[in-house]
C-alpha cells in the first residue's frame, strides 16, 4: 500500500529481447512517478541468463514496501503454475519445464506473491482500463510482432468462448490459405514475403516499412497483402463477436500508416454490414498497457481470492 491507501503492484513485462519493470498505482491507473525501467534480454539464453535479466530489471524497483508482483509474458506458458511450456517457438526454450514462479518469488525484491499473465491479455486489458478501448463494453485486441497475440473482452472481463471467439480466444489458431495465420502475418512472414518478392536478403520489418514509405512497390505490397489477409481472417469472428473497437498493438503496429488501410479493407470485405461499425485504432498506451493490464489482473485475482477465503 502506498500513502493514502492506494494499492501498488510491481510488474515485469517480458519480451523476446527485453524486460520492462514498473510499479503500477491501481488508484490512478498509471505508472508510479510515470517511470518504467528496461533491460535487454536474450530469449535464446540459458535459464540463469533469463532469470538474471528479470531480477536485474526488477532491482530498479527495490526499496518499496513488500507486495505482489505480476509478470506478463508470451505463451505457451502454464500461467497458473508459473512453468514454461516453450518448445519450437524460437525463444525461451531454456524455460521449458522450469518453475519460474519459485525462482522469482525467491529473488524479486519484496515479493509476497508472483502471478503470471499472458502478455496479449494484459495489453488489451490495459488499453481497456486506461487507453484506446476505455469506455467500450465489447473489445477485441491484437498484437503484431513475432506472432499474432489476441484477447477479447466484455465489460472488462476476458472472454475465451462464445460466438466469434477463436479457440481459447487465440487468433493465432486461425488459418489463412490452408496455413496458420502467422505464416502470413508475423515478423518472419513479412521478411520471407519480401525476400520472395525481391530475391534479396530480407531486412527487418522496420526497414521494409521505410522502403514502402519511400515508394518501393515490393515493400508496399508486402504490407498490403499481409494485412488485407489478416482483415479477411478477422472479419467473420469479429462479425460474430461484435466488438465496438479493435485495438492493435505490438512492434509492427508502429507502421500503422501501412497497416491500417489494408486491415480495414480486408475486414470489411469479409462482412461489411457487421464490421464497418468497428473502430480500428492503434494502442494509445503501447508500452504501458501490458504493465497496467497485468497489475489490473493481479489485483482482481487477489480480490477474488480474498472474497472466497472470507466465505
Amino acid at each position: 500500500m502506498r500513502p493514502g491507501g492506494g494499492s501498488v503492484v510491481s510488474v515485469l513485462e517480458v519480451g523476446g529481447t527485453h524486460v520492462t519493470a514498473a510499479c503500477v498505482d491501481i488508484g490512478t491507473r498509471s505508472l508510479r512517478s510515470g517511470r518504467s525501467f528496461r533491460e535487454p534480454l536474450d530469449g535464446d539464453g540459458s535459464t540463469e541468463d533469463i532469470v538474471s535479466a528479470l531480477v536485474r530489471c526488477a532491482a530498479h524497483l527495490s526499496g518499496g514496501s513488500p507486495g505482489p508482483w505480476a509478470v506478463a509474458l508470451p505463451g505457451p506458458f502454464d500461467y497458473e503454475r508459473g512453468i514454461g511450456r516453450y518448445e519450437g517457438v524460437g525463444k525461451f526454450d531454456a524455460l521449458r519445464g522450469f518453475d519460474l514462479r519459485a525462482a522469482l518469488t525467491a529473488s524479486l525484491p519484496g515479493a509476497t506473491s508472483v502471478s503470471f499473465w499472458n502478455d496479449a491479455d494484459a495489453f488489451v486489458l490495459g488499453e481497456w482500463w486506461a487507453g484506446a478501448a476505455h469506455g467500450h463494453r465489447s473489445v477485441a485486441g491484437i498484437t503484431l510482432g513475432t506472432g499474432v497475440g489476441s484477447c477479447f473482452l466484455r465489460d472488462g472481463r476476458i472472454v475465451r468462448h462464445g460466438p466469434g471467439i477463436p479457440p481459447e480466444g487465440r487468433v493465432h489458431a486461425l488459418r489463412y490459405a490452408d496455413k496458420p495465420v502467422e505464416e502470413t502475418v508475423s515478423r518472419r512472414a513479412l521478411r520471407r514475403a519480401y525476400a520472395q518478392a525481391t530475391g534479396a536478403s530480407p531486412p527487418d520489418v522496420r526497414e521494409i516499412a521505410r522502403r514502402a514509405r519511400e515508394g518501393e512497390g515490393a515493400a508496399a505490397a508486402v504490407f498490403a497483402e499481409a494485412f488485407s489477409a489478416l482483415g479477411r481472417v478477422l472479419g467473420p469472428p469479429l462479425a460474430a463477436f461484435r466488438p465496438t473497437v479493435l485495438v492493435v498493438g505490438g512492434a509492427i503496429a508502429g507502421a500503422w500508416d501501412l497497416v491500417a488501410e489494408p486491415l480495414r479493407a480486408g475486414l470489411d470485405a469479409a462482412d461489411p454490414a457487421r464490421t464497418r461499425h468497428i473502430v480500428i485504432t492503434p494502442a494509445h498506451q503501447p508500452d504501458q498497457a501490458p504493465l497496467l493490464g497485468a497489475a489490473r489482473l493481479a489485483t482482481a485475482c487477489g480480490e477474488s481470492r480474498r472474497r472466497t477465503a472470507s466465505r
